[in-house]
């Protein structure tokens, strides 16, 4: 993915597939739409690089990757929505009792090991859209004893989570091709 009048971003503006959709919105179609926006700029600044590419940490000792970003923001998706607002008893995606940074650590790149982040990642997200569409009110609150929040401080924290990890991800991938994003 490259823009053509600009070949140095992955897409030129007019093909952005980023809207800002919920202009003038309320404030759950302008907290979603921001989500969305977020969720696609990952998907965008990992597209079209290699296992390898996507598995390249950024510097030693660091571990963080792109493929590690991806396998991470599953793991936050499904602990938020599955686990605390949910309150399935589901187990965390990667974490071990020996490894808390299995996500990371775990990001080889092999085409298999890419496939099944992807896959985790699009499942994790795809049930945090059911269960928001399905929540009546953003005051919904966690169903986890131990987590008093609400829906709203939720996707509140996960836009947070992902515009820190987007600009993690812009750094990675200019290292990896210098492809900037916008």
């Amino acid at each position: 993915m490259a823009g053509k009048r600009y070949p140095d971003m992955w897409v030129d503006p007019e093909d952005d597939p980023r809207s800002q959709g919920a202009l003038l919105g309320d404030e759950r179609a302008t907290l979603l739409d921001y989500l969305r926006s977020y969720r696609l700029t990952l998907e965008m600044k990992c597209a079209g690089l290699t296992a390898e590419q996507l598995a390249m940490r950024s510097v030693p000792p660091s571990t963080l990757s792109l493929l590690g970003l991806v396998r991470h923001m599953a793991a936050v998706e499904r602990n938020w929505f599955r686990r605390t607002m949910a309150g399935e008893d589901v187990p965390r995606l990667y974490r071990t009792p020996d490894d808390r940074d299995a996500d990371f650590n775990g990001a080889f790149g092999d085409d298999a090991v890419v496939e099944e982040a992807w896959a985790r990642w699009s499942e994790e997200v795809a049930h945090a859209e059911a269960f928001v569409d399905a929540a009546e009110s953003l005051d919904l609150v966690s169903l986890d004893p131990n987590t008093r929040i609400n829906l709203r401080e939720v996707l509140v924290h996960m836009i947070e989570e992902y515009a820190r990890h987007c600009g993690h991800a812009d750094l990675l991938r200019e290292c990896i091709d210098g492809a900037t994003g916008q």
